[in-house]
């Protein structure tokens, strides 16, 4: 009547899921002109009557064939009514049917569920969207198909005809709901929309028409309908241009460029694959694609290869330094090259699959071909008249080797006997075949032969049977090669199963150098060759030394010691003359100095000592000391030597850095006790010790710049100004806030936590810094520049927590109460802003991680801070100095054979080692469906990395070019001492 002008009919739910943080959207829209093509849903057809369905299963359940995958789907799919199965639910009809899941029974032979339908894309296809698979045109199944016998028919019921009424309600006719969901497209009945509505649903807006308003016929079914022409093109375009981007980037990302080696190129030597010639002939360069079959690949190949006559194998190889080897061949011509393992930069050589040239290839890991040293005797005339005239030996006569010995590489196939080698090598039946010892019985033998043999076993007849592979034998090993008639020699020594090759004499010596001091400049360094064995006193060394170079005309008494020299030219202590060159770790064939000054004995220490600050190069004076010396009687011997007096002095030792580290508490511990070494630099340094126990801490003040008006109060005093505008203030990069310097304090190290805060807080610099309470201030714990942990526990100890005396602490004002428990970790997250490379200012969250420390355990803390379920939360750690970051997700650790226990997941172990101070980037995938965390600063740092390493390696270049054979400076050498704490 009248009323119809004023009477709507719903057409559209716009819903909002999610909370006031975030959330997501999506609508259920009436289908007006019949344009999509609905579906009922899965409950709307399943039949009433549970015993018709039972006796059409009885009738229609065929022999199933649970060995053919594609019978066993065929099946499940065709007795469905609505003749389609949701994917995710195909994999739990599968196990209902034949009591096994996929995974168990087919994964292995053929790969995932989704795999094996995309491949069978003649029998499935994929419906709604890519959710659910249904038969092409439906056939009826041989397999499944039903007989329907005469006595089976009956005349139709009240039920039938209920089930008749009820397929006519869910025929797809008239207008009808779909649920759109961003790109998924699903059924829903009317009557269940209000369904939706009951506690779900965060937010909903509804959309109405006129009952009057009535579509034209032309309307429905037509998607076009008065839609203008340029739209239309225009979106023909886009989907062509999409279309177009796609087939790119699934070319560009599936395309691998192999290395294809052909047969006619390569020969077979020693069981290793070598190329004929040095050019890079024989190695092509193919670009393919991996989806590809291995059948497509050798059809190419083919095609390249026009001369190729007879079969073509393709087998995976690679390249090893004996040369190459291959491993499996690729014979299933219908499988894809993703597949098989086939990836970018792969070498396949290409070949008939049986031999190269006549030889029979070896294939497999168990026939890696090993890289062996081959070390000969060299005992010719033209050697011992060389050495004769002091000639060293020539490079190619002793390539890597002493003189009487030379070495050759070989490559052996790994399965090869060691008597097959014996025979490849040409040598005789009677040789023998010795690796080289690393140390032990024989290692020791030879030292003692002058220092320069070494020990060699000799392989047992046991093991000349045994193949490389079973020796571990592995590339670079030596292997010494004996005729019968080469033990005459001097050089080799056989004792049992050791033949010790010794060093011929004439290359025993020590070569020693000196410079006199004139006062009109300095003369030309004067050298000697002095005659030497590992067994020789160095002072016999010393005074052979002086007798050539006729220093005996010097004033008597004047004293010489011997000192060697490092790589950068830096004289090193003098050697103890009482000592063999053996047991004093010198080398023979090597430089010794002949310096002015006292050799120190075997009971004492020669040290280096500079008075006040770390000592410049070269500046530091010498003295030298009993190792029973105490600390207290060092230090008065250093002050005598300088003419200094008084008791206001103590030692320091130098740290890793050259500076000047901690002092030597213990005044009466002898040296030795001390572990300080011969040639250790000690520091005389004014002032009496620090009291035991005592801590000595640098302090800085975080300070946010963005509220440094009104959340920080500093003193206004001009000279507290100047010291901390002289660099006392460290900005960390890509941060809004400084850490600055406000002076040291000086504490007990069994001061708790909490005094620490009060003695900080009478700093001059801090005097007008307020906190209610020391709650309200955090103290770190810095390395070097950074935030390294917060310091916890009002009533813990310094010693406890592990401050050190020199450690940097950074205090910072809170605007609430704190107190972290020993297994809560603060962080700053950062919430990422929709659609853009950025994100929303930091805050601060308290995780406690005492009960579980898994990523699930952070995704619920991080989802309650911002009100969201945790499954719609990414994360993600920052890593500033790499410009990086590492995605937090669920992963599995190995299980122990042992135990049969699963570790625990841990974010405090790798590869995450969440500590205090970290950034954790989240993204809500329900609005923000881009899982890249990068933003544009990381984008810039990561450049200026690249260009830093870029230059930096320009630098080295540069410096090799510019260097015309010179060595590189290095350095110079330092001790490393290392402080082990207690471990429990």
């Amino acid at each position: 009547g009248e009323d119809m002008d004023f009477t709507y009919d719903l057409f559209s739910v716009i819903i909002h899921k999610g909370g006031c943080y975030g959330g997501h959207y999506h609508a259920y829209i009436k289908d007006i002109d019949e344009l999509g093509r609905w579906e009922p849903p899965d409950e709307d057809c399943k039949p009433k009557t549970q015993m018709k369905i039972k006796e059409v299963k009885e009738v229609c359940e065929p022999k199933l064939q649970e060995d053919d995958p594609l019978s066993l789907l065929t099946t499940i799919i065709s007795q469905e009514s609505p003749k389609s199965v949701l994917i995710d639910q195909l994999g739990q009809k599968l196990m209902d049917k034949i009591g096994s899941s996929w995974s168990k029974k087919f994964r292995k032979q053929y790969g995932p569920i989704g795999k094996f339908l995309q491949s069978h894309s003649d029998v499935f296809m994929l419906v709604s969207n890519g959710t659910r698979v249904a038969l092409k045109a439906n056939p009826p199944s041989p397999a499944t198909e039903c007989p329907a016998p005469a006595e089976k028919t009956t005349e139709p019921t009240a039920a039938d005809s209920g089930t008749s009424a009820r397929e006519q309600e869910i025929k797809p006719e008239g207008s009808h709901w779909f649920d759109l969901n961003d790109s998924t497209v699903t059924s829903i009945r009317e009557s269940d929309i209000e369904k939706q509505f009951q506690g779900k649903e965060s937010a909903y807006m509804l959309f109405y028409r006129k009952t009057q308003l009535f579509r034209p016929s032309e309307a429905r079914n037509n998607p076009l309908y008065k839609v203008p022409s340029q739209l239309i093109q225009m979106a023909q375009d886009e989907n062509i241009q999409l279309q177009q981007k796609r087939e790119q980037f699934e070319a560009s990302n599936n395309t691998v460029e192999l290395q294809l080696h052909l047969a006619p190129f390569y020969r077979l030597d020693n069981g290793a694959l070598q190329p004929i010639s040095t050019e890079p002939s024989g190695i092509t360069a193919l670009s393919f694609d991996r989806r590809k079959t291995v059948g497509d690949l050798r059809f190419t190949i083919y095609q390249m290869q026009e001369l190729w006559e007879g079969d073509m194998a393709l087998t995976v190889a690679k390249s090893l330094p004996a040369g190459l080897h291959l491993y499996n061949t690729l014979t299933a011509d219908d499988v894809s090259l993703y597949s098989v393992g086939i990836h970018t930069n792969s070498d396949l050589f290409v070949w008939n699959g049986r031999e190269v040239y006549g030889a029979t290839v070896q294939t497999g890991a168990e026939w890696e071909p090993v890289l062996l040293t081959v070390v000969r005797p060299f005992l010719g005339e033209d050697f011992e008249r060389e050495a004769q005239n002091g000639v060293e030996c020539k490079q190619s006569e002793c390539e890597n080797g002493g003189p009487g010995l030379k070495r050759e590489a070989r490559g052996f196939a790994g399965g090869a006997t060691l008597v097959e080698v014996r025979e490849a090598l040409g040598e005789p039946k009677e040789s023998l075949l010795c690796q080289q010892q690393r140390g032990g019985k024989g290692g020791e033998q030879g030292a003692g032969e002058g220092g320069g043999a070494s020990g060699w076993r000799v392989f047992p007849p046991d093991d000349m049977h045994r193949t490389l592979k079973d020796l571990s034998l592995k590339d670079g090993d030596a292997l010494l090669v004996l005729e019968p008639e080469s033990l005459d020699s001097s050089v080799f020594t056989r004792n049992g199963d050791v033949v010790t090759v010794t060093t011929p004499s004439d290359c025993r010596w020590l070569q020693v150098e000196f410079q006199p001091q004139l006062k009109g400049g300095e003369e030309e360094k004067k050298r000697v060759m002095v005659p030497a064995t590992g067994n020789m006193l160095l002072c016999e060394v010393k005074r052979r030394a002086m007798e050539e170079l006729q220093l005996q005309e010097q004033p008597p008494g004047a004293p010489y010691c011997l000192r060697q020299v490092d790589c950068t030219g830096k004289l090193l202590p003098p050697v103890c003359e009482e000592l063999s060159v053996r047991d004093a770790g010198v080398r023979l064939m090597t430089t010794l100095t002949l310096c002015p000054g006292k050799s120190p004995k075997e009971s004492q220490l020669f040290l280096l000592y500079t008075v006040g600050s770390a000592p410049s190069a070269g500046m530091e004076m010498e003295i030298i000391v009993e190792k029973t010396c105490t600390v207290k009687e060092c230090l008065r011997a250093m002050l005598d030597a300088v003419g200094l007096d008084g008791t206001c002095w103590h030692l320091r030792r130098l740290d890793w850095c050259e500076e000047v580290g901690e002092p030597l508490m213990d005044e009466d511990a002898p040296l030795s006790a001390l572990k300080i070494a011969s040639g250790e630099t000690l520091v005389v340094t004014e002032g009496l010790l620090p009291p035991k126990g005592f801590l000595k801490l640098s302090i800085r003040l975080f300070v946010d710049l963005r509220s440094l008006g009104s959340d920080f109060n500093h003193t206004d005093d001009t000279a507290a100004e100047e010291q901390m505008n002289k660099g006392a203030t460290a900005r960390p990069p890509g941060t809004t806030t400084e850490l600055r310097s406000v002076g040291q304090v000086e504490i007990s190290d069994e001061a708790t936590l909490e005094e620490l805060k009060t003695q900080v807080l009478t700093l001059p610099m801090l005097q007008d810094v307020c906190v209610p309470t020391l709650a309200f201030l955090r103290v770190w714990q810095m390395d070097g520049w950074k935030l390294a942990r917060i310091l916890r526990g009002q009533q813990v100890t310094l010693r406890k927590l592990k401050v050190t005396s020199g450690a940097d602490l950074c205090v910072q004002q809170l605007l609430k109460e704190e107190d972290i428990g020993p297994k809560q970790v603060l962080l700053n997250v950062r919430m990422a802003v929709p659609g853009e490379k950025r994100y929303y200012p930091a805050e601060e969250l308290v995780w406690d991680a005492s009960h579980d420390s898994s990523p699930r355990s952070l995704r619920s803390c991080v989802a309650a801070r911002y009100g969201l379920s945790p499954d719609s939360l990414l994360l993600a750690k920052h890593q500033p100095e790499k410009h990086t970051w590492e995605e937090i997700s669920n992963w599995t650790q190995q299980v122990s054979k042992k135990k049969r226990k699963k570790k625990a997941e841990s974010l405090f172990g790798p590869p995450f080692h969440l500590k205090d101070g970290d950034v954790l980037g989240v993204k809500n995938l329900l609005i923000d469906s881009n899982r890249d965390f990068f933003t544009a600063e990381d984008e810039q740092g990561q450049q200026r990395l690249r260009e830093q390493a870029e230059q930096r390696r320009k630098g080295e270049n540069s410096a090799t070019s510019n260097s015309s054979g010179k060595t590189k400076p290095r350095k110079p050498e330092v001790p490393l001492s290392i402080s082990v704490g207690v471990f429990r």
